[in-house]
């Protein structure tokens, strides 16, 4: 069994760590460099930037804050936001990341899962799904959660999976910020249907909300951002609470 993971994210804007509720009303949570710096010494097992408005507004994600906080770790770095083409991977690896997250782009052009896989390695390319039920279905949406998509959610995980992707990085966007706890539903249908990592993200709020998600579905890393910004879940502690619980932990 896959030991569980657990993930602070680094909601970049502006340069600065954002949080928001339901992808909406965004407010400062502090310097990323020294946020990372203060994960690392905590305990967590990996790190995840996701520059929120890089695709909104057409640019590439800040190479250089990436590479200040890359010199910063030595757990794995996920980086994701404006990236669409093998030289922008290029770039952010060379900056130091260890795995890039693609999501408006990937739906735009599924070959890029592929072709960035074939160039740089599966276990180098997260897709990253923010879902949301809509219409009585889950669906896709794009452009920082603006956009609805056609696409089932679950379909698309397995879509990207062929074509590549080693890891799903899937976030609730109706549990997005509000701490009431990772959507179970989704989470479990798409960890149970990819045979690739699958990343919970969105609503978590307690100890309690970890416990759950890793008991009730296939996923093997939960990733938060607010209670870890504003301390209210130390992560040495939640790991401590989790070996209590039997949940292998890293």
């Amino acid at each position: 069994m896959l030991k569980k993971r657990i993930i602070p994210c680094l909601d970049i804007k502006d340069g600065t760590t954002v949080k928001g509720i339901n992808f909406e009303g965004l407010r400062n949570a502090g310097d990323p460099v020294e946020l990372a710096v203060k994960y690392e010494q905590e305990g967590a097992d990996e790190l995840v930037f996701l520059d929120i408005t890089a695709t909104l507004e057409d640019r590439k994600t800040f190479a250089d804050l990436v590479r200040k906080i890359a010199r910063q770790l030595s757990i794995p770095f996920t980086v994701g936001g404006g990236i669409s083409s093998v030289e922008d991977v290029r770039k952010l690896l060379e900056a130091g990341a260890d795995k890039i997250s693609i999501n408006s782009s990937a739906v735009k052009n599924p070959q890029l899962i592929r072709e960035l896989s074939n160039e740089f390695g599966s276990q180098c390319i997260v897709v990253a799904i923010d879902t949301r039920f809509t219409d009585g279905s889950d669906l896709v949406y794009v452009r920082g959660g603006k956009l609805a998509t056609t696409l089932h959610t679950v379909e698309w995980a397995k879509e990207a999976v062929a074509l590549g992707a080693g890891e799903i990085l899937l976030t609730s966007m109706d549990g997005d910020g509000t701490k009431n706890g990772f959507d179970l539903r989704i989470t479990r249908l798409v960890s149970e249907a990819v045979s690739v990592p699958v990343i919970a993200s969105g609503g978590a709020g307690s100890v309690n909300d970890f416990v759950q998600v890793f008991h009730e579905t296939k996923a093997t890393g939960a990733l938060a951002a607010s209670i870890f910004h504003f301390n209210e879940v130390p992560i040495q502690e939640l790991k401590q609470q989790l070996k209590t619980q039997k949940i292998p932990i890293r």
